[in-house]
């Protein structure tokens, strides 16, 4: 028996079509096997693509499957910014929903209305793990082509994350971002050794009056070259500056916004919004908008 399914394209954190993060969602995906869902990734070939199920428990409202074209991811933001914005295009959308996935339970709340609203998502605080050593420091510098003397003296290299672990490396400024040569299967390797699966480079750019960060995301080791824009990096990357102490707070939040996807020609902006509860970071929000490209039906 064949079934149609709705399959939406859609560019996530960004407003403008053809740029941000190219992402698949799949509508009404429980009549999917795991290995229809991982085939439809493959012939979507987006870094990843969302399937949205009916929740199996009282204690969410929403489930989704997150599959790159080689396997199952347990959290994706810029999918969950895609496929929630499908979801609020229906009249009878709630405002708030809490979606499931094999990387736990994230609250999600629909922000504004019409083309401009935007899709917040809070997350449980991030496990800020080790610092490199100084062995491994130097082996990624050069598979990045960076010389120390680009790096910012303030933010050492640092794994965070816990399931989706990324190495955070900050430079001085965005001029070194732009001379980035990724010798990419170095970097796989490197991964698998130092226990990061990604690395996120980013600059502080304090003179911006709209955003505070720009960054650039290579994660080989998951089939991703070089990812345009992450909102989950971009929370783990707000975390760990507030460890820091680079971000300024007004009571009990801290808020900034981050650029990526300027060397691929699709720029986006991530949002993020940091919770305290005294010194202790409580939760992190990242939030962006989105843009339909296409919608259409497949036979499966």
């Amino acid at each position: 028996m064949t079934r149609k399914i709705q399959v939406h394209q859609v560019d996530a954190f960004t407003r403008e079509p053809f740029t941000g993060n190219p992402t698949g969602v799949v509508l009404n995906a429980d009549v999917l096997s795991e290995a229809q869902m991982l085939a439809i990734a493959r012939e979507l070939n987006n870094a990843e693509t969302a399937f949205v199920l009916a929740p199996d428990g009282d204690d969410h409202t929403v489930r989704a499957r997150f599959f790159t074209p080689r396997s199952e991811a347990g959290f994706v933001g810029h999918a969950t910014v895609a496929a929630q914005y499908v979801l609020s295009r229906r009249h009878d959308a709630p405002r708030w929903q809490r979606q499931k996935s094999k990387a736990g339970i994230v609250d999600i709340e629909v922000r504004g209305s019409g083309p401009e609203r935007r899709i917040a998502i809070r997350r449980s605080p991030p496990q800020l793990g080790r610092e490199l050593n100084d062995r491994e420091r130097l082996a990624v510098l050069d598979a990045l082509a960076l010389d120390s003397a680009s790096l910012d003296p303030r933010m050492p290299l640092r794994i965070v994350g816990a399931t989706g672990t990324r190495l955070l490396l900050g430079v001085r400024g965005p001029e070194p971002l732009k001379h980035l040569k990724p010798d990419l299967q170095r970097l796989t390797t490197l991964s698998a050794q130092i226990g990061a699966a990604g690395y996120f480079v980013f600059a502080l750019t304090p003179e911006e009056p709209d955003h505070l960060t720009e960054s650039r995301m290579f994660c080989p080791a998951l089939g991703i070259n070089e990812d345009p824009v992450s909102g989950n990096a971009h929370g783990l990357l707000g975390a760990y500056l507030a460890q820091l102490g680079l971000l300024g707070r007004s009571g009990e939040r801290a808020r900034f916004a981050g650029i990526q996807g300027a060397s691929l020609h699709r720029p986006g902006r991530v949002d993020v919004e940091l919770e305290f509860a005294g010194d202790a970071l409580a939760g992190v929000w990242i939030s962006g908008q989105a843009v339909s490209i296409f919608e259409t039906e497949i036979e499966v």
